[in-house]
């Protein structure tokens, strides 16, 4: 069974999840066959380690992680590595694919100078 996390940061301002949540909903519906959960290195529940070991135990045999961090930081270049290797270790029977953060991703970048661009309507 394929299952997809969104990974963000994480932030105890609740309004701050609408967007995230938001990626998960419209990924769960290109992808009804797959479950789709949000998880969060810091500040909230659940963290990475724990959406994969609930999604494995639901059955999941292929884990896709979106990284929501929008720069190359810390975050992205040395805590993901890590946090990959031990969840392959904890979870051999799994097949993880780590998607680029989003600034990796030249669409979105070419969608964001064209929202800088686009004449705003009346």
């Amino acid at each position: 069974m394929l299952a997809v996390i969104v990974l963000a940061h994480g932030s105890r301002d609740p309004q701050w999840f609408g967007p995230i949540e938001a990626v998960a909903q419209a990924v769960a519906a290109r992808l009804p066959e797959a479950r789709v959960c949000c998880a969060y290195l810091e500040l909230c529940a659940p963290t990475l380690p724990e959406a994969a070991a609930r999604l494995v135990a639901e059955g999941a045999t292929r884990l896709r992680v979106l990284p929501l961090f929008f720069g190359l930081g810390k975050h992205a270049r040395q805590d993901l590595p890590l946090l990959a290797e031990a969840l392959q270790q904890a979870h051999p029977q799994v097949r993880f694919e780590w998607l680029p953060t989003p600034t990796e991703q030249p669409r979105l970048l070419a969608l964001l100078a064209e929202l800088a661009v686009a004449e705003s309507p009346p």
